[in-house]
């Protein structure tokens, strides 16, 4: 006949595994990735590069090759990519394979603007992705510039930054951003991870901007502030694009084009599951946000105080 002792060390272990197993079912796992419900993505047709945009910059650093874009960057030179027209709202996309290891200083993006049309009084709209070192993510910023708020003396960010939940430089993922007269909304593979709506004319691009993608040297300040620039004998620097995605209003569209939407609404916003979504996003893998910087001017930033 067993003592109670060796009872007790025999069922134990079946006991603390009973325990571990329902605090596991009962714990929510907020660090696994939600659905957003709805896929914007798949709402618009992909289009190949040349159907909507043309070389800007660095055409010896450009590559087309089955539907895909790679641009590279080393030390003579960068590339960068426009669209064929102007936009006044729409959805932007494409998906981006990012190059691995050393890319401190390098930044790749997908981002709106008129800067070439209206210099030093552009609007513009960012998705970047800040080179790292190896072993760090790495950080995707948003940004927001308007009226010539990101030039000169007259900068004004509206930055906020992720790391985000995989390696994008692995695979291709979908970043894309869409524009209507109402709110911007940032999204990557059809998760929204940031909202900016229009709270006044001061604090929104209105006018009308073209799609720009591009790979470039950005070592003053793209790293950890400029501490890590870039490194040459780490080149080239890669950055791979599919699936590209243009459709809203063209600049020259008439009044009655719609605005496309984000959401299963097609008056925009976002769900409520899309909602879920990017809080979970915002909570688990936002890194910056310029609106709880005490170190920025929010005078110049009304936004961060309005309802």
């Amino acid at each position: 006949m067993s003592s109670p002792s060796s009872f007790t060390s025999a069922i134990l272990p079946f006991i603390l595994s009973f325990f571990i197993v329902t605090a596991f079912f009962m714990v929510p796992l907020t660090s696994a990735q939600p659905s957003p419900g709805f896929s914007p993505s798949s709402k618009f047709r992909n289009i190949g590069f040349f159907q909507g945009f043309r070389n800007l910059w660095g055409p010896q650093h450009q590559r087309v090759e089955q539907n895909q874009l790679t641009i590279w960057l080393d030390r003579s030179s960068g590339s960068g990519f426009k669209s064929t027209q102007a936009f006044r709202s729409g959805y932007f996309g494409a998906a981006i394979k990012l190059h691995p290891g050393y890319t401190a200083g390098v930044i790749t993006s997908l981002y709106l603007s008129n800067n070439q049309a209206r210099p030093r009084d552009h609007d513009e709209v960012d998705i970047e992705f800040l080179g790292t070192t190896p072993g760090k993510p790495y950080t995707l910023q948003t940004n927001v510039y308007v009226r010539g708020s990101g030039d000169g003396s007259k900068i004004v960010g509206r930055e906020v930054q992720f790391n985000l939940w995989f390696d994008p430089t692995a695979n291709f993922h979908h970043y894309a951003i869409l524009w209507s007269p109402r709110e911007i909304i940032f999204l990557v593979d059809d998760i929204p991870i940031r909202r900016y709506k229009k709270k006044s004319d001061a604090t929104f691009p209105l006018r009308p901007m073209w799609v720009y993608g591009s790979v470039w040297d950005a070592s003053s300040w793209a790293t950890e502030g400029g501490k890590y620039k870039a490194d040459y004998k780490y080149q080239p620097f890669y950055a791979r694009y599919t699936n590209f995605k243009l459709s809203g209003c063209p600049e020259n569209a008439p009044n009655s084009c719609s605005a496309v939407s984000a959401s299963p609404n097609p008056a925009g916003g976002l769900s409520r599951q899309q909602n879920l979504a990017m809080q979970w996003a915002q909570k688990n893998h936002m890194v910056y946000d310029y609106c709880k910087d005490s170190t920025k001017d929010h005078s110049v930033t009304p936004e961060c105080f309005m309802a």
